[in-house]
């Protein structure tokens, strides 16, 4: 019982009978109702100050009108949305490329021993040289190199070499997550695979790299959320997507909303997929916190 005045404690109280957990409860509930409510007041607060300051800017008048034009916005959404399904084809072909080439550039830095040294030595050349470059410098070598060479079959159509030069720049990053993945797999597991006369190309396939892929899907999400955004780089080499349909609009109404549409396509697509790695990385944490007690 309570020896003071003033409302019972958590210590005054029978925790282990009834009334102490659903104090507790209660306790808790009206905590988080409070912090959600100043967290809400805040964000009110702040953008709100902050809508205020864009509204009263002196070129507040001449933004709008050039950036914020509700006819042109509409008037664009479906042909740049149009030019969008040609950005989802360059994701979709360059990603399974990118899964393949990837981790088999992984496999290659991961052989062991002297006689892979050149192997080796090959495929840690190729991801650092383009994980170096800036990807708009390789789409401009490769989207107008090549093809300018003339040689006889070489493919000239810049989708191809948009596809080329994606899977290129993207598959340096993404053999990193594979190879910190195969990294990750404890040595017993593999020695344990070579002692059942299992040869180091059978371990790598049969026990390595199937567990070194499922502990990486989360980063790979986020290095394809990034690959999904830059596929709008190769409109510099001519291809009509949605970036290019936007600029095609903007030279025709002499206006930058088009470019508002294109913002739009890409949050509405981006951050579903941002969420939903947040929500496989919280997952993981929770399976091996778990695994832990």
């Amino acid at each position: 019982m309570a020896t003071h005045g003033g409302p019972p404690t958590v210590t005054d109280l029978d925790v282990g009978g009834v009334d102490g957990p659903r104090f507790v409860g209660r306790r808790r509930q009206r905590v988080s109702w409070r912090s959600t409510a100043i967290a809400a007041a805040s964000a009110v607060v702040f953008f709100g100050a902050l809508g205020w300051i864009v509204v009263n800017a002196p070129g507040w008048d001449a933004f709008r009108e050039s950036f914020l034009d509700p006819r042109i916005f509409w008037g664009s959404l479906p042909d740049v949305i149009k030019g969008f399904w040609t950005n989802v084809r360059l994701f979709l072909i360059a990603e399974v490329l990118i899964l393949v080439l990837g981790l088999l550039v992984a496999v290659l830095r991961s052989l062991p021993g002297p006689v892979f040294f050149p192997v080796r030595l090959l495929a840690t050349a190729y991801v650092d040289l383009f994980r170096a470059l800036p990807g708009v410098l390789v789409i401009f070598m490769l989207g107008f190199g090549i093809p300018g060479l003339g040689i006889a079959g070489v493919p000239v159509e810049p989708f191809f070499w948009a596809i080329v030069t994606l899977t290129l720049l993207y598959s340096a990053y993404v053999s990193e997550v594979y190879r910190a993945g195969i990294e990750s797999v404890h040595p017993s597991q593999d020695a344990a695979a070579r002692s059942l006369g299992l040869s180091r190309f059978q371990s790598l396939r049969h026990v390595v790299v199937p567990q070194a892929v499922r502990r990486v899907i989360p980063p790979l999400l986020n290095d394809f959320i990034g690959l999904q955004k830059d596929t709008v780089l190769v409109s510099f080499i001519g291809v009509v997507e949605i970036f290019r349909t936007a600029q095609i609009k903007q030279a025709a109404t002499f206006n930058f909303t088009p470019y508002l549409a294109v913002a739009l396509v890409f949050l509405v697509v981006t951050i579903p997929l941002a969420r939903f790695t947040d929500w496989l990385v919280a997952r993981d944490r929770a399976k091996a916190a778990a695994g832990t007690r």
